[in-house]
């Protein structure tokens, strides 16, 4: 089965549930998660990373600063992860994988390693693609963390709500991001990047 839906589309029901989400329950936005996991292996390998802190106004705290702020609320997270923000980024992670059992180059029997963009230009080998995509990986979530939240921190939720963070992160993006594209895939053909 191959369920596509036209962009037009998408991009309506992503503003409706990113709509529904502030209005429930709280902005859209999952890099801090990443931390709070890195929190838990962390406390797992070193058990009094996060301890009890009856001070602190979540009730736990650490001697990292980064967990130890807002009240230890990041502390609190890693020790009781089972919160909206974790769940969140749980069912992302598994509305991609429904996603791409349901349509896209598997579903037709095309099975597709990488782009032909990324092919033509810097050729058919898988490690320098999983490497490439590993460190761009590793780079936008420090990035993300580095600006206080994520492109559906600031983009999504930020823009949805008027905040001047993600007026300037949109523009940001944009401008960094659109110029390094077309650097990176230069040769690639005309208008293959569309």
């Amino acid at each position: 089965m191959n369920i596509r839906l036209p962009w037009l589309l998408g991009g309506i029901l992503l503003g409706v549930v990113t709509l529904f989400a502030v209005m429930l329950v709280k902005p859209v936005g999952v890099s801090t998660q990443f931390v709070v996991l890195d929190a838990m292996v962390w406390d797992m390998v070193a058990p009094d990373t996060i301890v009890e802190n009856p001070d602190n106004a979540k009730g736990y705290g650490s001697e990292n600063a980064y967990l130890n702020k807002s009240g230890g609320k990041y502390a609190a997270n890693a020790k009781n992860p089972l919160n909206y923000s974790f769940v969140f980024v749980i069912a992302m992670i598994a509305g991609a994988g429904l996603s791409a059992l349901l349509g896209g180059d598997k579903a037709k029997g095309k099975r597709s390693e990488m782009p032909d963009v990324w092919r033509k230009r810097f050729g058919p080998s898988k490690s320098k693609r999983y490497i490439a995509a590993f460190a761009s990986g590793f780079f936008v979530l420090f990035g993300a963390r580095l600006a206080g939240g994520c492109t559906s921190g600031h983009m999504m939720s930020g823009i949805m709500q008027t905040s001047l963070s993600g007026y300037l992160f949109f523009v940001a993006a944009f401008a960094i991001g659109t110029p390094l594209a077309i650097i990176v895939y230069r040769g690639a053909g005309k208008g293959e990047l569309s």
